[in-house]
């Protein structure tokens, strides 16, 4: 591993462009040094230990993750899957279907076919009947409120719209006109008297509060906050640079450790398996395993053939009972399924026309 540099590159900054303020290490110039190293020691001492310890976790996460959590994970959805979801889908396939069925056609012969029929039959001639008789008594009402709804439109305009309209002309909007003329008169002495208030209270709050509060922001504030500024980015770059050179040193003692389990654990568990158990493996293979495993395919065989030798004579001496018993079955005659010849076919004619004479 490489030395890590500490410092910035001298061309490593943002470049300004034309007429924008300079910043970064160019703007701060020897303060951004002078904080910038002794934050990076400290930064690198502290996140060090914490860098190897979450490293440490995470492999052991992952170990804890493939060994343990999986496995169960994996054992604990078949048992559930054996004890909820089977017991479960057999009862709604093999029990609540078929009753919901029966429900269904039992709802549908006792409530839908009366009801369709009481609606078919009964309800709707009614209804029919009903609507005629509302149709001919609605064209009669309406009609009468025709004419009412006439006499009192011809009422109403002469007696109320009229005179509201003659009201409104020459009465209402006179007098509308002159009010606005005086309202509008007394806004224009209001505003000037508020305009000239907001002027004078304008000038006593840029005065008394506004010139006050820019000098206290561009002579106080603005250096505080470009000085906390360049001490919160360098601690920033100073977590990253840290975060990363502990990365390597993290990386560099794992595989340290890993190089240690390898050669005191794993290369003479290695070699043991090799030279030492893979051998006797093999011998007991050769001496034990096979001569019982030929052994036992040789007791096999012959229980086999016993077994089958008994079922023949079994079989034989059944035969033989029944034939005692029954006697011998008849032979049967094996059937000439071949075509005749013509001499045959001849011969087999003549008989037949001489049967069919007699």
């Amino acid at each position: 591993m490489g030395m890590v540099d500490l410092e910035k590159a001298p061309g490593a900054g943002p470049q300004a462009g034309p007429g924008e303020p300079v910043r970064g290490s160019d703007a701060e110039g020897c303060l951004a040094v002078a904080i910038r190293i002794p934050v990076r020691v400290v930064v690198l001492v502290l996140v060090v230990p914490v860098r190897m310890v979450w490293d440490a976790l995470v492999v052991a996460g992952r170990f804890l993750r493939d060994a343990v959590l999986r496995p169960v994970g994996r054992a604990l959805a078949w048992l559930g899957r054996a004890v909820f979801v089977w017991p479960l889908v057999g009862l709604w396939r093999y029990v609540v279907v078929p009753l919901a069925k029966g429900v269904g056609w039992l709802g549908h012969v006792l409530l839908v076919v009366p009801a369709m029929w009481l609606y078919r039959w009964v309800l709707t001639p009614v209804g029919q009947a009903l609507g005629w008789f509302l149709t001919r008594v609605g064209a009669v009402l309406a009609a009468i409120a025709r004419g009412v709804y006439a006499g009192l439109a011809w009422l109403g305009r002469y007696l109320a719209v009229v005179p509201a309209v003659w009201l409104y002309r020459w009465v209402l909007t006179p007098v509308g006109h002159a009010l606005a003329w005086c309202g509008r008169q007394v806004a224009r002495g209001v505003g000037l008297v508020v305009t000239g208030v907001g002027f004078v209270l304008y000038w006593i709050c840029r005065v008394l509060l506004v010139l006050p509060a820019l000098a206290v922001w561009r002579w106080v504030l603005a250096p505080v906050g470009r000085f906390l500024a360049v001490v919160g980015r360098e601690v920033a770059d100073a977590l990253g640079h840290a975060w990363r050179v502990a990365g390597h040193l993290s990386r560099a003692v794992g595989r340290f450790l890993g190089t240690v389990l390898r050669w005191t654990v794993a290369e003479p568990a290695r070699w043991v398996y090799r030279s030492v158990l893979t051998p006797v493996g093999h011998a007991v293979r050769d001496t034990v395993l096979r001569p019982l495993a030929e052994a036992g395919r040789g007791a096999r065989r012959a229980a086999r053939q016993a077994l089958a030798s008994a079922r023949l004579s079994v079989r034989q001496a059944r035969a033989d009972v029944r034939r005692m018993l029954f006697g011998a079955p008849a032979e049967r005659q094996p059937v000439d399924r071949r075509e005749p010849s013509a001499a045959e076919a001849r011969s087999l004619g003549s008989s037949t026309t001489a049967l069919t004479k007699d």
